[in-house]
Formats: C-alpha cells, sequence, structure tokens
C-alpha cells in the first residue's frame, strides 16, 4: 500500500507540560484507508489530528501528503479537510450555502452534487437547526469533500449523536467514506466505534503509538496489556510456561506464539496472559468434578450472558451465547477456546 500521508517522528510539547503530548509519533495512511487514532483522554491523539491539519505546529518531525511535505505549510494550502466534533455550520447558511462555501470553485451546482452524494439533495434549503444531528453532520462531510481534499480528519465524529442513531450513522457514513477512495483519519475514545468503522487502528498513550495494524489483528493480538486491556474487554491472568502451553487458573492453555511467550522469554518463566471473554467456554462442573470457580455474577445482554467467576481468587469474565444459562453461586469448568496472548508488559 503506497502512502497517501506520512508522519515522520513528530514531537509536540506545550510549556506547560512536563512530557511531550505527542513524542516521535511516525505512521502512514493509504489511500481509500480509514485509520482511527485510539486512546485515553490527554493520549495526544487531537494534537497529532491538529498537527496533520495545520492548526499546531509540532515542534520536531515531517508530515508529507503525496510526497508533498506540507509541514510548514497554513492549513488552507494542504489540501487536508476537518469535520469538528461540533461540524462547525455556519448556523445563517442553508445546507446548500454551507457546502457551496466549502467548494473549490464556490459553485451552486457543485454543493448540490455533493449533498446528493451523502443522500441530502433534497434537504438543500433547510438550515442547519432545521436538521438532525446525523444530518447535520452529513453536511460536514460534503462541505469537506466539495474542497476536494485529499484527507479528511474527523474529530470524535459521533459523539454528538443519541445511541440509537449511532451505530446506523456509523455504517451510512463508512460506506460513503470507502465509495469516496479519500484517506481518512479519525480521532476515537470508543473501542466499539474504532473497531467497526476502521480497516486500521492505532492505539496511543501518554503521547506514544503503542500499536497499529488492522482492527481485527490489534484486537486478537494485543501488543501489551494496556492495549489489551483498552481495546475491548479482556482478563489478565498469568501462568506457569510448560512447552507451547501454560499453567493458570483455568489450566492448561495453549500459546498463540510459537516462541511459547514474549521475546526471550524462557520455558518455565511466568508470563502475562490476554484471553478475551468470548474465547472462553463455561459449564456447569459434574458432581465428580473439582470445580475451577463459582459464579459471583451473572449479567444478562440480551443477545449474550457475561459471567463473573471467582478462579482462585482470580475474577474472570466469561461471554457466552446459547447454551444453558448458569447460575449465582454455581460450580463450574473453565476452558480457552483460543490460544492465550503472551504480553510484553
Amino acid at each position: 500500500m503506497s502512502a497517501l500521508l506520512s508522519l515522520r517522528h513528530l514531537r509536540r510539547q506545550f510549556p506547560d507540560s512536563p512530557r511531550p503530548a505527542v513524542a516521535d509519533l511516525s505512521l502512514d495512511l493509504g489511500a481509500g484507508e480509514i485509520l482511527a487514532l485510539i486512546g485515553p483522554s490527554g493520549c495526544g491523539k487531537t494534537t497529532t489530528l491538529r498537527m496533520i491539519a495545520g492548526f499546531d505546529a509540532p515542534d520536531a518531525g515531517e508530515i508529507h501528503l503525496q510526497g508533498r511535505e506540507i509541514t510548514a505549510l497554513p492549513p488552507e494550502k494542504r489540501g487536508i479537510g476537518m469535520v469538528f466534533q461540533d461540524y462547525a455550520l455556519f448556523p445563517h447558511l442553508t445546507a446548500a450555502q454551507n457546502v457551496q462555501f466549502g467548494a473549490a470553485d464556490r459553485q451552486p451546482a457543485t454543493a448540490q452534487r455533493f449533498l446528493e452524494m451523502v443522500g441530502l439533495g433534497e434537504l438543500g434549503a433547510r438550515f442547519p437547526d432545521q436538521l438532525s444531528g446525523g444530518q447535520q453532520q452529513r453536511v460536514a462531510l460534503a462541505r469537506s469533500f466539495a474542497a476536494g481534499p485529499g484527507v479528511i480528519l474527523l474529530d470524535e465524529p459521533f459523539s454528538n449523536l443519541d445511541a440509537s442513531l449511532r451505530a446506523r450513522t456509523r455504517r451510512e457514513i463508512r460506506a460513503l467514506l470507502k465509495a469516496s477512495g479519500t484517506g481518512i483519519i479519525f480521532v476515537t475514545h470508543d473501542q466499539e466505534e474504532a473497531l467497526s468503522f476502521a480497516d486500521r487502528v492505532a492505539v496511543m498513550r501518554d503521547g506514544q503509538l503503542l500499536q497499529i495494524g488492522p482492527a481485527c489483528e490489534v484486537y486478537d493480538r494485543p501488543a501489551n496489556a494496556f492495549v489489551a486491556g483498552f481495546l475491548g474487554r479482556t482478563n489478565l491472568i498469568t501462568g506457569q510456561v510448560q512447552g507451547a502451553e501454560c499453567q493458570t487458573v483455568l489450566g492448561r492453555v495453549p500459546l498463540q506464539s510459537a516462541a511459547q511467550g514474549p521475546q526471550g522469554q524462557a520455558p518455565q518463566d511466568r508470563v502475562r496472559l490476554s484471553l478475551r471473554p468470548e474465547t472462553i467456554a463455561i459449564r456447569a462442573a459434574r458432581p465428580d468434578e473439582v470445580p475451577q470457580g463459582r459464579i459471583t455474577l451473572v449479567e444478562f445482554r440480551g443477545h449474550d450472558l457475561t459471567y463473573w467467576v471467582d478462579c482462585q481468587g482470580s475474577e474472570i469474565q466469561v461471554d457466552q451465547m446459547g447454551g444453558p444459562r448458569l447460575t449465582e453461586g454455581e460450580a463450574v469448568i473453565l476452558s480457552a477456546m483460543s490460544a492465550a496472548v503472551p504480553l510484553t508488559g
């Protein structure tokens, strides 16, 4: 995949901060790719977006768009569009006029074409306060598309939408963005949003890029305990390496890596593992079996159940779809249905 946008060793430290907001950040964005920057508040993701857009100057590093360095260019000369969290629509302009304002040629026909592209061709005469949150978001996207940018940046694009509309709007907007062929970087703190919306996910913490890769790969093979815990629910357990397996409170669990542990890990060493709740099987213990744990809490989640199990003092989460329902206090047997991920930290 050739890089549409390249960030090389970006650094930004604000005068009143003891550490950099962004430290030595490098990544590439491909044409037509959607990349999510995800992390807790203050991790540097919005500062990264602002540096790409030109609203904040890096202390070090370079930004290249389509092979051209744009690090020192003002925002209006970068060829990068940005949709803000509040959409930043002009309240005194209609939807069509908002899009026309952003269009490269400032022509009404261009505005109408892009409104039709986002499914709002019949609503061009409405003002922003006459549109729903999802419709306002589409107008903001149409305005960005009309400017003909090489890359569009989205800052928490779905945070202002009601929960009932969020999932549907995500699907619709993703289809629009993929059809446009434009490179997209969006910032979010919502792990479900990142996994469902992005082609690749970049996890940040304290200004550092901890891991980047396809969403399913980062979820299935997190680099460390922070990534494992931040990008979805997981069980972090320790165990003793025994060949290709690890002895844990769940019994013998196969290890995902062929090296039987993190790089440099010797056999018989203790390792920390990540096991997602949906990769653990649970059943009631038979009278002739020694149970591995007891259920302390059952959460009914509609499409599935989450069991909280006390295993020798360790709290284990298990997600189950279908099968016999178990009850609180019941003695159970647990087993890993897939290999565990050894973590480096």
